[in-house]
């Protein structure tokens, strides 16, 4: 839990990559990918590729030598870019990965870049229930799948068959839960792993029903979260059942609990601070650096653990290099 504007710390060198006049997508060197974020704050990516379709992005793969780094987003809605930047390349996947389709024994398979929300509509619309949840979650499936998100009792690991995509190398897999390791707000699967589409498996429903539990959930987050901010979702995972019992502190505490009784509601570093609305969001207010929102984040765990000894840990996913 150390403070990250430290003097005297290096970037990492640039990445380079070879020609590759057979690859069809769109590669940009130094791409704003700070500012792409929800955040709306931090580096830049040495390179962004956006693949044609799913057989460009396997050539380009290969293409790419084995020692470049390779990660994947899709809109950063639950993302910290740091301000130095992310070496290597970053896959920005594009509409040919954000397809929906409904199937008759009540499944639903999505795209990774298919936003969370639409994937909720979708399944209403086709009579199935089990998927609404989704509504109320920012990002898209890669997200979801990458951090086994979840909202109001429902994870992502109780609804997924299988999900498909990419190695490093380039070469096809599919797994199921079990085999990404998917446990609370988290899973085991490489970082290089690139998602391209999951299968959802749901139950029969009525669609004005799903509807209307779509609305309570919107209306919930609308009141209780501070969706207009420049923010990016829960900042922190709830505590552990043991960690809640080894601190004393009564069965079902939530993470929020443990950040307002150490004041850290409305606490500010710099632009960032943590919403008044709800403090486990944190905000952007116009300025903040990446640095700031790590920075917040970290005097956060630190508050907590010094005065309950549970150790908080970030939901939010944190990329890339510091700065001084």
């Amino acid at each position: 839990m150390t403070a990250l504007n430290q003097d005297q710390l290096t970037l990492s060198p640039r990445v380079s990559l070879p020609d590759m006049p057979s690859v069809r997508g769109r590669i940009t060197e130094n791409a704003p990918l700070g500012m792409a974020g929800w955040f709306r704050a931090g580096g830049t990516a040495d390179y962004m590729f956006k693949p044609a379709d799913i057989d460009d992005l396997k050539e380009f793969l290969g293409l790419l030598p084995a020692d470049v780094p390779v990660s994947t987003y899709g809109v950063l809605s639950n993302t910290i870019v740091r301000d130095g930047g992310v070496r290597g390349v970053v896959i920005r996947l594009g509409r040919d990965f954000a397809g929906i389709e409904a199937q008759d024994d009540h499944t639903i398979y999505a795209g990774s870049l298919a936003l969370d929300a639409n994937v909720a509509k979708a399944a209403a619309q086709a009579d199935i229930d089990g998927l609404a949840f989704y509504s109320g979650i920012p990002g898209t499936i890669g997200g979801a799948l990458r951090m086994n998100a979840g909202c109001y009792g429902t994870e992502t690991k109780d609804v997924l068959v299988k999900s498909y995509g990419l190695r490093r190398d380039g070469s096809d897999f599919e797994m199921t839960p079990d085999d990404m390791g998917m446990a609370y707000r988290h899973t085991e699967t490489p970082q290089d792993v690139i998602f391209t589409g999951a299968l959802f498996k749901g139950v029969p429903g009525q669609k004005e029903d799903i509807l209307g539990h779509m609305n309570d959930i919107r209306t919930r987050r609308e009141n209780s979260q501070p969706i207009r901010e420049k923010t990016g979702g829960s900042t922190f995972a709830n505590p552990s059942a043991e960690d809640i019992e080894k601190a004393g502190l009564p069965e079902g505490t939530k993470v929020w609990q443990l950040i307002d009784s150490v004041q850290g509601r409305g606490l500010r570093v710099g632009g960032a601070i943590m919403s008044e609305k709800h403090c486990n969001f944190m905000i952007n207010t116009g300025d903040a650096t990446a640095a700031d929102l790590e920075n917040l984040g970290e005097e956060v765990r630190r508050r907590v653990y010094e005065t309950h000894g549970i150790m908080l840990r970030w939901e939010i996913r944190r990329i890339g290099e510091v700065v001084s």
